[in-house]
């Protein structure tokens, strides 16, 4: 049973995942992608084998950081710490350059402004846990108009 003050932002790294994180803390998104012949499937959330063929041939690659809006929704109301502090926030589904559909949230963007097909760029949100040394980072992304 989690208590009042479990963070449900902060994710559970494993030996597994812990490349990506470490990535993600260094400002850098990555996806896996298969290596199987015929294959060379892209896919995020990371998984040990590819969800195309179930190859197990499948190793980390950088993503370039651009994606596009494929849906959204504005959250009013969140009842999770810390989520509720962020109230309203956009969670979205991109679709990355490289392919994969990611879950993610769309930040510094009015929602009359939010577009299908807009373009985006990566940025990672430090989420810290409070003990001043910082914490894991997670992928959000905003707009790439306007930026550099």
């Amino acid at each position: 049973m989690r208590s009042a003050a479990t963070r449900y932002d902060l994710p559970e790294a494993d030996a597994f995942t812990r490349p990506y994180w470490d990535a993600a803390a260094e400002g850098r998104l990555l996806i896996r992608r298969c290596r199987a012949t015929g294959c060379g499937t892209a896919h995020h959330y990371p998984r040990e084998f590819c969800p195309r063929c179930w190859s197990e041939d499948v190793v980390w690659e950088a993503a370039s950081g651009r994606a596009t809006l494929y849906t959204w929704s504005v959250v009013h109301r969140n009842d999770l710490p810390p989520f509720g502090g962020r109230v309203p926030y956009t969670a979205a589904v991109v679709d990355l350059a490289e392919g994969p559909r990611m879950m993610t949230e769309v930040i510094d963007c009015p929602e009359a402004e939010l577009r299908i097909g807009m373009e985006l760029l990566v940025h990672f949100r430090d989420i810290g846990e409070g003990d001043g040394e910082g914490g894991p980072a997670v992928p959000v992304f905003r707009p790439a108009s306007g930026t550099s």
